[in-house]
């Protein structure tokens, strides 16, 4: 439990120290916040650091293909409700950036933690964490990540018998296959856009049966729990049946979602619905993500989406046509190299809004736009796009480093 009656060793100071020099030269330097290289630095002092860092915390790790970076930080405001909260609030959410993280967090009671997909396992072992949400499994980082179903895999072997109370959305196959080897599981139905990766059961390969909102595998049985809390509408659904009213700054269907996961995890720890959902409208803006910012004479709203299940819950919370947006994607290392993804993705959604293409796959993108019979033209530059728009609102999504870019240029 937390109270820091259990100072941390000479050897774990002196490695919290030189970590944190190292990330203040890095800022200095302007080479970014100087998180994940201060933690590098730390972690080879002491490679406990982090189960040190963590001992006298309650904590939360969150992990998903999208949304956690949002989740992390509504879990983040509700828990303040109970106490001082640490949290890799920035998203640098594999080992080095989450030591650095809870390095900085000496008054805290408790942790919230975003957690890479592929971490999930050893960060979990090094945390002892109270509670663990997980929201959902689609492709992403086709290159290099591994294939959806053996995340899952690894996910379910890593948290088998796991003493942390896992949060997990039921209507994701993948992620209910994964939570389902752990003693205390709490459902959630947070409901599921992108089906395209869990058409096959991963627990036998059967084909997955989809009647409705429902899904079972008609060959072994396999199949969704039901769910102790619900995303309906507007409202949380908690488990005594009470709807509790979702008020977000955040747009989207998505983020409501997020909510109803974050409402179930502050319970966890006391926090009850109405006070965990009432500080979550403190949250405007992730990371940049949804913020709206003047540029050249109009109103730029940025939103975030890395891959297919991302750009589909995107499409769906934009301003209808005739709003402009602004496509921009990337394909450097933190993106993934591989850009097949775009043709998983429905942009036939975006008919009736012109679109301008930017980005160092701009061309990728425009083949795609033209099989999906969209009007779009290609540009050099987010200036460039910016004033092919007439005034007022545009909507400009893009892809990871594609969004970095953006920020630096509008000065968000």
């Amino acid at each position: 439990m937390a109270g820091n009656s259990d100072p941390l060793s000479p050897r774990a100071k002196l490695a919290v120290t030189a970590g944190k020099a190292v990330a203040a030269a890095s800022r200095a330097a302007g080479r970014g916040s100087g998180s994940v290289i201060g933690g590098r630095v730390a972690l080879k002092l002491d490679p406990d650091l982090l189960a040190r860092l963590a001992q006298n915390l309650d904590v939360t790790l969150v992990s998903a293909t999208n949304g956690k970076t949002t989740t992390t930080r509504l879990i983040a405001e509700a828990l303040r409700a109970a106490g001082p909260v640490v949290s890799n609030a920035l998203g640098a959410n594999m080992p080095a950036g989450i030591t650095s993280a809870l390095a900085g967090g000496s008054d805290a009671r408790y942790g919230v933690i975003e957690v890479d997909e592929k971490y999930l396992a050893g960060v979990a072992r090094d945390t002892a964490p109270k509670c663990i949400a997980l929201l959902n499994l689609s492709r992403d980082q086709l290159d290099r990540a591994a294939e959806t179903r053996m995340l899952a895999e690894n996910w379910r072997e890593g948290l088998a018998g796991s003493k942390a109370v896992i949060v997990a959305n039921c209507d994701d196959p993948l992620v209910v296959w994964a939570a389902s080897s752990s003693p205390n599981v709490v459902w959630v139905a947070a409901g599921q856009m992108w089906k395209d990766d869990a058409w096959s059961c991963p627990s036998c390969g059967g084909v997955m049966q989809r009647p409705g909102d429902d899904w079972f595998c008609g060959e072994c049985g396999f199949r969704r729990p039901t769910p102790s809390w619900a995303l309906s509408g507007d409202h949380v659904l908690d488990p005594h049946g009470s709807a509790w009213p979702i008020h977000l700054q955040l747009p989207g269907r998505a983020n409501k979602a997020n909510a109803a996961s974050s409402a179930a995890v502050a319970a966890v720890f006391g926090v009850p619905p109405q006070v965990a959902l009432e500080r979550m409208y403190q949250v405007q803006a992730v990371a940049g993500r949804y913020d709206v910012v003047q540029f050249q004479g109009r109103d730029l709203r940025l939103l975030l989406a890395k891959n297919p299940a991302g750009w589909l819950e995107t499409f769906s919370l934009i301003d209808p046509p005739p709003t402009p947006v602004i496509l921009s994607v990337n394909a450097r290392g933190a993106d993934g190299t591989d850009t097949s993804w775009l043709w998983d993705v429905d942009y036939t959604r975006l008919s009736g809004h012109p679109i301008c293409v930017i980005g160092d796959r701009r061309l990728d993108l425009a083949v795609r736009l033209e099989v999906a019979d969209q009007n779009f033209q290609v540009h050099d530059t987010l200036d460039q796009a910016v004033q092919a728009c007439p005034p007022g609102r545009i909507e400009v999504i893009a892809n990871y480093t594609a969004f970095q870019d953006l920020r630096r240029r509008v000065g968000n």
